[in-house]
């Protein structure tokens, strides 16, 4: 087959990939609504996951009674509206950690004020937000002494029992525990601008998340931070409330990001320049095309035009993994940093071929 037919073919079914993609996202979020403290909505990869009958094992007052002191309850308002949710200082100087969702509203020409622990009130400032993740930094400047939250690392234990602080509601002070029933989720929630975050490898969790324990503190037995609480899973038309599916960004995640933040008052993320579209199997076949994701367009001089990829190409492996999804790719741009390089497999007109995808900054 000539390569003018192949290109020519992959026009005739696009439209119906993307309608077929809206329809199997629709359904995902049809059965499952996971939703940010003031939104709705998304989809959840699969991952490692465990049964949550077993009870929490942690000593959950003594934890509480560590980790309390650490996290305060935040109140937004802005232009729009105004909204409550948590967080915990992670660097002495007053820095606090939270969700970009939780202050969002006061970005332009809002306020914000933080409630500590002790009943106190001081106005906080936001030192940076990234959308693109839902992590934000706020700082208070006060004289009080401040109990920064111990760190945990990455080895979170799938069955580990963990605690969560926060204000669900803006009832502040509230913990409830439970246990990791699964890590390395895939998380996309409601972001701003009609555009997704993403919460990358998270940990899920069974622990009461609810509505204002967004930015708070998912903490192990030992009181230090494993996790950023931030949507929670509900059952549609059901009202709201736990159902014991929560998810957290984990804490080498949102403690990498809060550094960029504290450092540099923005955060950097790599770039791909190209955008792709899933080929579902009936259209690969129909269209004689392997299954993976199409490239409808490339930035002309972007890291993917500098690799050779062009438009009309099919990935179909993603440093070494199948392509089946955008959000992959959306993946590597937040765990990856510029300079990096992804292996791309794809072909065009018929032939495989392999590229290394360079990722430079988001412009």
């Amino acid at each position: 087959m000539s390569e003018s037919r192949h290109a020519r073919r992959p026009r005739r079914w696009l439209l119906w990939v993307a309608l077929g993609t809206a329809l199997v996202v629709g359904g995902v979020a049809g059965g499952l609504i996971v939703g940010a403290t003031q939104s709705s909505g998304s989809s959840v990869s699969s991952g490692t996951s465990a049964s949550s009958s077993t009870a929490s094992a942690c000593p959950v007052t003594p934890v509480a009674n560590q980790v309390i002191p650490s996290v305060v309850t935040i109140a937004a308002s802005g232009p729009s509206g105004s909204g409550t949710g948590s967080g915990e200082f992670i660097r002495s100087g007053g820095y606090i950690l939270t969700n970009n969702h939780v202050i969002s509203i006061a970005a332009n020409g809002g306020s914000v004020k933080v409630l500590f622990a002790d009943g106190h009130t001081e106005p906080a400032t936001i030192t940076g937000r990234d959308p693109q993740t839902d992590l934000a930094v706020l700082k208070v400047q006060t004289s009080r002494e401040l109990k920064v939250i111990s760190l945990g690392s990455s080895s979170v234990k799938v069955g580990q029992p963990v605690v969560a602080v926060g204000a669900p509601l803006g009832l502040s002070g509230t913990v409830t525990s439970g246990i990791v029933s699964a890590l390395d989720r895939t998380v996309e929630v409601p972001g701003e601008n009609d555009r997704s975050a993403l919460l990358v490898s998270a940990v899920q969790t069974d622990a009461s998340i609810n509505p204002g324990n967004s930015g708070g503190a998912l903490v192990n037995c030992e009181g230090q931070l494993v996790g950023v609480p931030t949507a929670g899973a509900t059952v549609p038309n059901s009202g709201g409330g736990s159902i014991g599916l929560g998810f957290a960004i984990p804490v080498v995640l949102a403690n990498r990001i809060a550094d960029e933040i504290i450092a540099t008052g923005t955060v950097t993320h790599a770039f791909f320049g190209l955008q792709t579209v899933p080929i579902p199997p009936a259209a690969a076949e129909q269209a004689g095309l392997p299954e993976g994701l199409f490239v409808q367009a490339v930035t002309p001089g972007g890291p993917a035009a500098t690799a050779g990829l062009r438009a009309e190409d099919v990935i179909t492996k993603i440093d070494g993994m199948p392509a089946t999804s955008n959000i992959q790719l959306q993946e590597l741009t937040l765990t990856k940093k510029p300079g990096d390089t992804v292996s791309i497999e794809y072909t065009r007109a018929g032939q495989s071929a392999t590229a290394t995808v360079t990722l430079a900054a988001q412009p």
